[in-house]
């Protein structure tokens, strides 16, 4: 299995520093994404500890192929074991708060995406974005855990009107914000030729999905992400940017 990848974070145009944080292993074939909240101190420590909890976690992981209970198959350890490191990490962003003041508050999403055994494994907390470009279309495989979210699926507001809504930063999932935290995990079989897009809310506010699909299908996933955050920038980089673009070449 052959992936090729890219990713980048910028502060944007607006912010003074960058609560972002992402990860590319690629001998695990981890990538990260994460989106601090809790302002300048506390929104990039907590985007750290994830991202750092998550490749420590994967890194020590070791597949057994049988239990007391019988054999077990490779995908669901892979699943739980990416489950597990997410909610460890907002286990400890949690815990790190109630030790520390002046961290109080402070929380971040997560994004992982894991490629391993002819599968991609996603794992998400928050409002950042997975999706996925397959013959020729994109398809956002993440739902918000956003407020403006649940207002679209109760009817009370459409994507176009939540995209400029006063409340659209807050979410309703986080790492941190409780000890505890329910975690959406999906798994995909792999193909060649998608491309797995990953980014915080500082380009998915500032671009439709059918342009994310149209940059990344014409260009390689280094120059893809380049132009992502450029685009972002150009439209005013109200936020912090950060993308990963992951192209399966061989499965």
């Amino acid at each position: 299995m052959r992936v090729t990848s890219c990713g980048m974070t910028d502060v944007g145009v607006k912010r003074t520093n960058n609560e972002d944080n992402y990860l590319i292993n690629e001998e695990l074939q981890l990538f990260v994404v994460c989106d601090g909240m809790g302002g300048h101190v506390g929104g990039e420590f907590a985007s750290a500890i994830a991202v750092n909890t998550v490749e420590e976690v994967i890194s020590a992981m070791e597949f057994q192929p049988s239990s007391p209970s019988g054999p077990v198959e490779p995908a669901d350890v892979l699943r739980e074991k990416l489950r597990y490191a997410v909610r460890l990490a907002g286990k400890r962003i949690y815990e790190k708060a109630l030790e520390e003041p002046e961290y109080k508050g402070m929380g971040t999403t997560c994004l992982a995406l894991m490629v391993a055994a002819g599968n991609a494994y996603l794992a998400h907390v928050g409002d950042s974005r997975g999706y996925i470009v397959r013959e020729g279309r994109i398809e956002q495989l993440t739902e918000d855990h956003s407020l403006v979210n649940e207002k679209i699926k109760a009817g009370l507001l459409t994507p176009e009107q939540a995209k400029t809504h006063k409340l659209k930063n807050i979410i309703t999932r986080s790492l941190g914000y409780m000890e505890d935290v329910e975690v959406d995990l999906q798994v995909r079989a792999l193909r060649r030729g998608d491309r797995y897009v990953l980014c915080s809310d500082g380009l998915s506010n500032l671009m439709d999905t059918s342009e994310i699909g149209d940059t990344v299908l014409e260009y390689g996933p280094q120059e893809s992400v380049r132009r992502l955050i450029q685009i972002a920038c150009d439209r005013g980089g109200d936020d912090n940017i950060t993308t990963i673009v992951a192209r399966v070449d061989e499965v």
